[in-house]
């Protein structure tokens, strides 16, 4: 039964957070997930060795990599176990794609017409890839249930690329998106309550070479900032009222995405231990 007695406000319930990090290569995803309270991370690509996080084992003690749809639901279901962990971090979601297609051609070998399916696109023009979006809220239910359950923050590590956007107001333009399947990446982006692009800052630097011409060329020094919110170069979301754009600079703690969730949530997100202690100091 329900009372109007029992009234929460809906931003006052903070509830473990779905991130979605997506950025160019080589710009330090891994470091940013690590940066999150006691992280476990799963394995996908060979890129998370840099980085001190928890993760499970192979035979020989090393970081395993998790290499079928099955090994991933595995790691979900142990993670349902005892344990302190407080971060689940997927590295990443576009190398967990091809197990996703990989279930799917599994469980289904045959198209309708009987014929062997080696590839998604043996299922009929765009059938493949509406018919994998089953599995990925399989996984999608995983992840929550260990928010709910285990109190865990999931943070989703993905590439970007750029691709044409055909906007219904504008002439088509290119802009950063993750690199997913459209029917993924709408999935996921919807699922998420923070989708952030982060990228390097880069300013345009204009030469004069004579002739009334000039050369444009991009020019940085490393400095990172992280996007929260769309633009036309690329899709970004949040829903907590965060700076459009937060400066990280080359600071590998990137505190400065911590202290301003902090800021935003009017302190319900707590401020990960290690960067507690650091402004302690």
């Amino acid at each position: 039964m329900l009372s109007l007695d029992q009234v929460v406000n809906t931003n006052e319930a903070w509830e473990p957070q779905r991130i979605l990090l997506y950025s160019v290569q080589g710009l330090g995803k891994n470091t940013f997930a690590s940066t999150f309270e006691k992280p476990f991370v799963f394995v996908l690509e060979d890129g998370s060795g840099n980085v001190e996080m928890s993760t499970f084992t192979d035979e020989n003690g090393k970081p395993k990599m998790l290499a079928t749809f099955e090994d991933v639901v595995a790691g979900i279901e142990a993670l349902h176990g005892d344990h302190d962990f407080l971060t689940l971090v997927i590295d990443t979601l576009d190398w967990l794609e091809p197990l996703v297609w990989a279930k799917q051609i599994k469980e289904v070998p045959l198209n309708e017409k009987g014929h062997e399916v080696r590839h998604l696109e043996d299922y009929g023009y765009g059938k493949g890839f509406l018919m994998v979006c089953d599995w990925w809220r399989w996984l999608l239910g995983g992840f929550n249930s260990l928010r709910f359950k285990k109190g865990m923050t999931i943070v989703l590590l993905a590439h970007a690329e750029v691709k044409r956007y055909d906007s219904p107001v504008v002439d088509p333009y290119d802009r950063y998106q993750i690199k997913l399947n459209k029917h993924a990446f709408a999935l996921w982006q919807e699922w998420a309550d923070m989708v952030l692009f982060a990228n390097y800052k880069t300013r345009i630097e204009k030469t004069d070479v004579g002739f009334d011409k000039q050369i444009k060329r991009g020019e940085g020094s490393g400095e990172r900032v992280i996007y929260t919110e769309e633009r036309p170069a690329f899709l970004a979301k949040n829903r907590w009222g965060l700076p459009p754009e937060i400066y990280i600079g080359q600071d590998k703690s990137w505190a400065g995405f911590h202290y301003a969730l902090n800021e935003s949530t009017a302190g319900r997100y707590t401020i990960p231990s290690t960067l507690d202690k650091e402004k302690k100091q």
